[in-house]
C-alpha cells in the first residue's frame, strides 16, 4: 500500500520508473564516451575536479526533481479538491 510505503520511507517514486524510451540510454552512453575521453585529455586532478562538476549537477538535477514531484502532486491534490468541491 502506497500510504503504508509512505509513512515507513518506502515510497521512492523516482526508482519505480521504467523507461521504454531508447533515447536516455544513447545519451548516458555519449556522456560515458565523453567522459572517457576526458579521463584520458585530462590531468586526474583536473579529471576529479569535473567529477565534482557532475556530482553537484547531479545533486542540483535531483533537487529540481524532487520539486517538480512535489509541485504536480499538490497540483493533483488541489485538482482533486476543486473536482469533489464543485456543487452538482
Amino acid at each position: 500500500m502506497i500510504l503504508e510505503d509512505m509513512y515507513y520511507g518506502n515510497w521512492r517514486p523516482s526508482e519505480q520508473i521504467k523507461s521504454t524510451d531508447p533515447e536516455p540510454q544513447k545519451v548516458n552512453q555519449k556522456i560515458s564516451e565523453h567522459m572517457e575521453m576526458l579521463k584520458n585529455k585530462l590531468s586526474e586532478v583536473d579529471f576529479e575536479q569535473m567529477e565534482v562538476i557532475f556530482d553537484l549537477l547531479n545533486e542540483s538535477t535531483s533537487l529540481h526533481s524532487a520539486a517538480a514531484f512535489i509541485h504536480g502532486y499538490r497540483t493533483g491534490a488541489l485538482t482533486m479538491i476543486e473536482v469533489f468541491s464543485e456543487e452538482k
